[in-house]
């Protein structure tokens, strides 16, 4: 071992594996206890895209509710943008969101067939 901080070429190294130090943090990750099977799997994506369905619809009414009127178009974007937080939704998925909410008498299309009226 080096006497100095001088390092000569006839200077010998080694491992100190009783080194401890309380600053040293090595992360280890947590392993699933259980696998889910296709069954479990499919029963968790199913009450997901339940979950998401109510996030959009109650996005849907809120936004209606405030703007009282408006095109699909911006209210497809505005939802977009307000649920995109929450996860990212699908355009076709708002559309379907937006005719269950039609037909549950939440909302009316316009005589333009392009916009959408508020009812509730």
């Amino acid at each position: 071992h080096p006497e100095s901080r001088e390092v000569s070429t006839s200077d010998s190294f080694s491992f100190n594996s009783g080194f401890t130090s309380p600053l040293q943090r090595i992360k280890i990750s947590p392993i699933a206890s259980k696998v889910e099977s296709q069954e479990e799997r499919k029963e968790t994506q199913d009450r997901i895209e339940e979950e998401r369905k109510q996030q959009a619809d109650a996005c849907i009414v809120r936004i209606m509710k405030d703007r009282k009127v408006l095109g699909h178009n911006e209210l497809v974007n505005e939802v977009t943008r307000q649920l995109a937080h929450r996860f990212q939704p699908n355009p076709a998925m708002i559309k379907k969101r937006i005719e269950a909410l039609i037909e549950r008498e939440y909302l009316e299309r316009r005589e333009d067939k392009k916009s959408y009226n508020y009812l509730a």
